[in-house]
């Protein structure tokens, strides 16, 4: 059993336990380049942590055209099916290195285990990678009306899991999402670069060097 003092553990899923960048990246940059907005992965860099519609302003921000809600919806939309048609070729070999034992250690340790995840589409991808029965609780991000940075999907993970915020330790990889934690009364363990999570009480390169106890 582990020393730790959380009850539960609340992990994102890309960029954590696996690396959807890179899927949404290309369906992204299709949208941006037929909307006539230069898009790269430098500019990549600012979705991360952001949903799907929050995504979308910033890109379409560069555009001369103005879009209806309507149109934003449709555009959404395309953007998804593109998406779910890149990763519907995802397996396990997808996990990223230490995600598995990270899960395990979780669960050994005697605690609960949910994900916080804006993808609508987290369902889809934990079923690919096989591992939907190692979550004790997965948010549906449909049912969440405000978007990281806000506190909101952490919370409610926590509140269905029955913990309380502050016996939670949440496991993010963008600024926005650490962001999410801290507001939501949780320590927060950053998954990437120091320099960059700076609001994280912890960084470490990769779930590869996951520690319950070193939190």
């Amino acid at each position: 059993m582990s020393s730790s003092r959380y009850q539960a553990v609340i992990f994102d899923l890309d960029g954590v336990i696996t690396d959807t960048a890179h899927y949404h990246y290309l369906a992204w940059k299709r949208l941006a380049e037929a909307q006539g907005v230069p898009f790269d992965l430098a500019f990549n860099e600012n979705l991360k942590g952001i949903d799907r519609m929050g995504s979308l302003d910033l890109i379409l921000a560069s555009s001369a055209k103005r879009y209806t809600a309507a149109e934003k919806l449709a555009l959404a939309d395309e953007k998804n099916l593109h998406y779910q048609e890149l990763i519907a070729t995802m397996s396990a070999g997808d996990l990223l290195p230490g995600a598995v034992a990270a899960l395990d250690t979780v669960r050994a340790a005697g605690m609960k285990i949910g994900l916080a995840s804006v993808s609508k589409n987290a369902f889809t991808v934990l079923e690919r990678l096989g591992i939907t029965d190692k979550f004790d609780y997965v948010v549906d991000a449909a049912l969440i009306a405000r978007g990281k940075p806000d506190p909101e999907i952490f919370l409610k993970a926590a509140r269905e899991l029955g913990v309380a915020p502050a016996d939670c330790l949440g496991v993010e990889d963008a600024v926005a999402s650490v962001a999410s934690i801290k507001a939501a009364g949780m320590v927060a363990l950053g998954i990437g670069q120091a320099d960059v999570l700076t609001q994280a009480d912890v960084v470490i390169p990769s779930l590869a060097q996951f520690d319950l106890n070193a939190y």
